[in-house]
């Protein structure tokens, strides 16, 4: 930790460092460091500039209507007119009343948001290629973000009226937060100490029964009398962990299979170290599903299994079941993709990150490290949406000196997760930019060469319509590919909060029913509109596939695969940090 000597004791001075210091937090925001971010602002304007210079009307023009606009605000700020945009009041940032009722700050926010203007304005005017352009227009967005006058204290009324307040307790407590997370190397979005595995998240008793270097697969404990003789095989993410999925009792999805009389196993992937390198697509795929899906048929003495995927746990079982369907293997009776993308066409915001230059880069610094470290993965996502998941936290945090409230989805999306080279370069590469999962024969995958067209079981897709990280009319394209009998669901919310959406809770609402095989469009004009969750409606739809009912096993595991710890196992305890 920073030597407390080096703190001012000068309230103007120590104002001016805590502003220096909390700027700092870019170097935890970027996975490069702070200049990272400038550097690509700098670089996607370098190039704006030099085209501009062949036609430099369109920069004339915005020049002068920003001239005028300032005009116009000293105007206002002159007569006491308001010239507050609606875009402007609605934007959480500027919320205190200071924003509004003080000349001064006011004047403030009005200059930034005709600035941000006239920066975003430039910016999508640009006419660059299609990366370029997204390019230049997601880092101006992020140096706009970064620029915000809430993010500095002399700058923000309300860290200024706190540190009055408290007479200047408040920057003292964000100071002493700021330089925890520096120890940390990231920011703290949730009050971590709240949480435990196995005491107050990821509750759900159950027992491994089976490990290898690729992951622990967990039986869960029947809660009913009578159990479905089929078993469900819970496919998570190797992103972040599985206990997204196991989270609190009242929205674990875990829970509410059990409750419904399902014998439900899950896999949790281990949280690879540099030992684990040479980890690739083959072995997600033959000793990590595969393995898991003849080792709980050997448990449950199935001949078929159901099983449940989400996000890249989903493309994974894609894979696996394209592999199973060349070796005739029908062990797979049906399968469930939860915000899975199969099609890699459109890749969501994150397409900002991936062109082939920048994806070179990327793997030639896996390839060296060993690893896709999960801070960098944590990074690449909190950008997207970093006024919600950087910069408010760097206000509260730091210059107001408030500790953040307990929130499991956050202290979920602090646990990051490492991917192995080989897996990771073999993913980015034949996925994200070569789209080969799409293609007959595209890929060799454990020997096989693979067609998703050969997967003729009956499928679940459930994607979210406000999903950044996997559109859903990408994942749409998946019924597209898959043959057997497709069933679509669209979510409301995104990428997490549409997918752990509890039937307790009796929230949001779904579609359903749409008309399949003309396009997403067609899809959803055609779909009814349901209220509450789409859990439900999915029980609705496995309840007839997961066979008769007997009495619920009295132990886990069986003679072979006996049990070696209570869920939710140490595999899942590995922390990057």
């Amino acid at each position: 930790m920073e030597n407390n000597s080096n703190i001012p004791t000068n309230p103007q001075e120590f104002i001016n460092y805590l502003n220096q210091e909390s700027q700092k937090v870019l170097a935890m925001y970027s996975s490069a460091g702070s200049e990272d971010i400038f550097k690509q602002f700098s670089q996607s304007w370098t190039e704006l500039a030099a085209k501009s210079f062949e036609d430099p009307t369109a920069w004339v023009k915005a020049m002068a209507d920003y001239q005028q606009a300032q005009f116009n605000l000293w105007q206002n700020l002159l007569t006491g007119k308001s010239s507050e945009q609606e875009e402007v009041k609605a934007d959480r940032r500027f919320a205190a009343e200071e924003w509004s009722q003080n000349p001064v700050f006011s004047y403030i926010k009005e200059s930034y948001f005709l600035s941000s203007k006239l920066l975003n304005d430039m910016a999508s005017n640009a006419n660059l290629g299609d990366n370029e352009q997204r390019k230049l227009e997601f880092y101006t967005q992020q140096y706009i973000d970064a620029m915000s006058p809430t993010n500095f204290a002399m700058t923000n009324p309300e860290v200024m009226q706190q540190a009055l307040e408290t007479n200047g307790q408040s920057l003292v407590d964000g100071l002493k937060n700021l330089l925890s997370d520096f120890e940390k190397g990231r920011i703290s979005m949730t009050d971590e100490s709240a949480f435990t595995l196995g005491e107050n998240i990821a509750t759900t008793k159950g027992t491994v029964v089976f490990e290898n270097e690729m992951l622990q697969l967990i039986q869960y404990t029947p809660t009913t009398d009578k159990v479905f003789t089929r078993p469900t095989l819970i496919v998570p993410p190797c992103i972040n962990k599985f206990y997204i999925m196991d989270l609190q009792e009242h929205n674990s999805y875990v829970k509410y299979c059990v409750d419904q009389g399902q014998t439900v196993f899950l896999i949790s992937w281990l949280n690879p170290t540099i030992d684990q390198r040479d980890l690739n697509w083959d072995n997600y795929v033959e000793d990590g599903v595969l393995k898991a899906v003849s080792t709980v048929k050997e448990i449950a003495d199935s001949s078929k299994i159901n099983c449940v995927s989400w996000c890249i746990g989903g493309t994974i079982l894609a894979s696996t079941l394209a592999v199973m369907a060349k070796r005739k293997d029908e062990s797979i009776a049906s399968a469930t993709f939860l915000t899975t993308l199969t099609d890699f066409t459109d890749p969501g915001d994150l397409r900002v990150f991936i062109d082939e230059q920048q994806v070179q880069q990327i793997t030639q610094k896996v390839d060296e490290d060993g690893l896709l470290k999960g801070r960098s993965l944590a990074t690449a996502f909190n950008m997207l949406r970093s006024n919600d998941l950087v910069w408010s936290y760097v206000v509260n945090n730091y210059l107001k000196g408030q500790n953040p409230a307990p929130f499991d989805i956050l202290y979920w999306n602090s646990d990051s997760t490492n991917l192995p080279a080989s897996m990771y370069n073999f993913y980015i590469n034949n996925m994200y930019i070569g789209n080969k999962l799409v293609e007959p024969d595209g890929l060799t995958i454990c020997g096989e060469k693979i067609d998703l067209r050969d997967i003729k079981i009956p499928v679940y897709f459930l994607s979210t319509i406000d999903d950044h990280i996997a559109p859903w009319k990408g994942t749409f394209a998946g019924t597209e590919l898959m043959q057997g009998n497709i069933e679509f669901v669209l979510g409301a919310s995104g990428h997490v909060a549409g997918v752990i959406n509890p039937v307790s809770k009796n929230r949001r609402h779904y579609w359903c029913n749409g008309e399949l095989g003309n396009g997403a469009d067609h899809w959803l004009e055609s779909a009814n509109r349901e209220e509450g969750s789409w859990w439900s409606h999915w029980n609705k739809w496995i309840k007839p596939k997961a066979g008769k009912k007997i009495d619920a096993p009295a132990t886990p595991g069986n003679s072979t695969h006996q049990a070696i710890e209570p869920a939710p196992g140490r595999y899942v305890s590995i922390r990057v940090d």
